[in-house]
């Protein structure tokens, strides 16, 4: 028998919206304590949409501050007995207040059942297999997390603190490994207010919560969802691999949870994004992060709403200690984003925002249909300034992915049938969606972002390459999913929902599920079908590099790389013959591409276009790719497709 969610109308969530997540300005009121990298609690960020005041209770709403107030002996954190004494305070002001200011402990069950969740088989770590030597994030293997809360009424006590600054602390053993004093909270909006007592809920953890030096594998804080909306376990995974072939994206795995002895089942695992997570992708772990807090109603994330900062702290979470510095910058983002012509917008945007990954961001966001993205709410995504003062977009939540369009903030009058969103969709919206309508008015931005598109929906749309993997990742799991009492879904979904009925399984809150493999194959003939994508685009088939010498055939001394140009060759085949072919280069990995015009040297059929990357004796490693355009066709290519977060490159100095 087919299950569902007990239907949740939308009012339940904004009514029952606990206090905001503590912003990293009141964090860091207390700089003794020792700071969360991952941001204030409740990062998922689905609890602040920028409608609303500034007063206690509600979406938008300052958080509840417990520690400063409870914290009798210093530390910075709450003991048994203070949290006993915090608890009193927050049932009485949730008792006296209607629930408003602090949230509930939860919704509804987690299934239509006349029946609760019942206990979870007993597990010991003696009978789990340990992978020490696995990734964090390896999904071929299922890691098993024991956490050992001192209270019995632990759930309770995570639910009154929910949305607060107190973390619970709890012992963890994982690989064989021990953990002392892991901090805990619950995280989510929708997957928090509809699930009820018992059922999964998704957590939070960090493992710096009493030793700021105690990581897990490189990590500080994770995540493990309840996989909300979303009976295979599948869609932030699959979001979460197909991303990061083109823009930062936190990782994502399998995870098995077993608490105080019982097994709680099958969770996804997520990396936070925190310092940790920029230093991988960009290098550093400075800069400025912000969170745009999903808002069900709405958004205007990236408008210019004047030069007032105060205006902006509605929409934009600040995350990062002594980021009040970059409040004027993301104003000049925003006022450069609203108010260049397009015609100049390519130019004075790009010192200011990395384009081509936003372009990725907004071409990810509408293919795969991720309901909480940018295309529908133009929110609940992050926002990084690196410490070169450029702008980078990249995804939050990836749960609401490969899925019919709709849910909050879609627009009634926005009827679509099936999966045919227009890959356009939101590029008239000039007031709401100013990243997508914006860019998509330049001509060369718009070529490059259908590109993306098609780039996507080739390779990633393809349901005999993906349903190897998908089998895979659900035969890790199919056994405790099966065995799993707290799930929110049946097996059945977990099965069918794969590949099974194309109408889906009924999972959702909202809406039904629909089947991968129906999404994949309808997704992908849809977008391929597209006008804009059937146009044809010049071929690259071949792009090669060499040091570049007045004799040629005199041997080069790799050392003496660094003082020599190198010389970049591009072929172009196919009856479209491109208007201009462009050159791109980069220094290192996180460096801004710099562009060159390559001159034709060949002839029909194989056109040849050269230029020179000229000398760089600083580099360690040059990225580089090419641009094939046909102005009179509007289309480009690229090679590598997946530029630019994947390029060729050459390498000067040893790595």
């Amino acid at each position: 028998m087919r299950s569902s969610y007990l239907q949740t109308s939308l009012a339940i969530v904004f009514l029952a919206t606990g206090v905001a997540p503590l912003t990293a300005q009141e964090t860091e009121k207390r700089p003794d304590r020792p700071k969360r990298e991952d941001g204030p609690k409740g990062d998922e960020g689905k609890a602040r949409p920028q409608f609303g005041g500034g007063r206690r209770g509600g979406p938008n709403r300052t958080p509840l501050q417990l520690v400063e107030k409870f914290d009798k002996d210093g530390d910075k954190r709450l003991n048994n007995e203070e949290r006993r004494a915090a608890r009193e305070f927050v049932k009485k002001e949730r008792a006296e207040g209607g629930g408003r200011g602090f949230g509930p402990p939860g919704g509804p069950r987690g299934r239509e059942s006349d029946e609760p969740p019942k206990p979870g088989p007993h597990v010991s770590p003696e009978g789990v297999p340990a992978h020490p030597k696995a990734a964090l994030f390896d999904t071929s293997v299922l890691r098993t997390f024991f956490l050992e809360f001192e209270n019995a009424d632990w759930e309770k006590e995570l639910a009154d603190y929910y949305r607060t600054d107190v973390d619970v602390p709890a012992k963890l053993m994982v690989d064989g490994k021990r953990f002392a004093d892991v901090g805990v909270h619950f995280r989510g909006s929708s997957s928090y207010f509809t699930v009820g007592e018992g059922w999964k809920r998704s957590l939070n953890l960090a493992f710096d919560h009493t030793d700021p030096k105690q990581r897990l594998q490189g990590r500080k804080t994770l995540e493990l969802l309840n996989a909300h909306a979303d009976p295979t376990f599948l869609r932030t995974i699959l979001y979460s691999g197909i991303a990061r072939r083109s823009i930062p994206t936190p990782e994502a795995g399998y995870a098995k949870v077993v608490i105080n002895g019982e097994s709680w089942g099958i969770y996804v695992s997520q990396e936070q994004v925190n310092k940790d997570f920029l230093s991988r992708w960009f290098g550093t772990k400075g800069g400025i992060r912000w969170r745009i807090p999903a808002n069900p109603r709405g958004g205007r994330a990236l408008a210019y709403l004047g030069e007032d900062v105060e205006e902006y702290k509605r929409t934009y979470r600040l995350q990062t200690k002594g980021g009040e510095k970059g409040w004027p910058d993301l104003v000049k983002l925003c006022r450069t984003l609203n108010e260049t012509p397009p015609d100049k917008l390519e130019e004075a945007l790009s010192p200011l925002l990395d384009i081509d990954r936003a372009l990725w961001f907004l071409a990810l966001d509408n293919v795969l249909i991720n309901d909480d993205g940018y295309w529908i709410r133009s929110s609940d995504f992050n926002l990084y300034q690196d410490p070169k003062g450029r702008f980078h977009v990249f995804p939050h939540d990836m749960n609401e992915t490969f899925r019919r369009p709709g849910g909050p903030g879609f627009g009634g009058g926005d009827r679509i049938s099936g999966f045919e969103l227009d890959p356009f969709f939101g590029a008239e919206d000039t007031d709401r969606k100013p990243l997508i309508s914006r860019l998509l008015a330049v001509p060369s931005l718009k070529m490059r972002y259908v590109a993306h598109v098609r780039t996507i929906a080739e390779a990633s749309l393809d349901w005999k390459k993906l349903a190897p993997s998908i089998e895979e990742l659900q035969r890790v799991i199919s056994d405790e999913v099966k065995a799993d009492t707290r799930k929110l879904d049946d097996y059945e979904g977990f099965v069918n929902g794969a590949q099974g009925d194309p109408e889906g399984e009924s999972s959702g809150r909202f809406r039904r599920s629909p089947s991968l493999k129906s999404f994949v194959e309808e997704r992908r003939k849809y977008l391929l079908d597209h006008p804009a994508l059937k146009k044809p685009a010049p071929r690259i088939v071949g792009v090669d590099h060499e040091p570049f010498q007045d004799a040629p055939g005199q041997p080069i001394d790799p050392k003496s790389f660094g003082k020599v140009p190198f010389r970049i060759t591009a072929q172009v085949e196919g009856d479209l013959k491109p208007d201009q072919v462009f050159l791109y280069y980069a220094n290192g990995r996180t460096q801004p591409f710099l562009r060159v015009e390559m001159k034709a040297g060949g002839a029909v059929p194989a056109t040849t276009f050269l230029a020179t990357i000229p000398p760089l004796s600083d580099a360690v490693r040059v990225r580089y790719y090419v641009e094939a355009r046909s102005t009179s066709e509007g289309t480009t290519s690229f090679f590598p497709p997946q530029a630019e977060q994947e390029t060729r490159s050459y390498r000067l100095k040893d790595d």
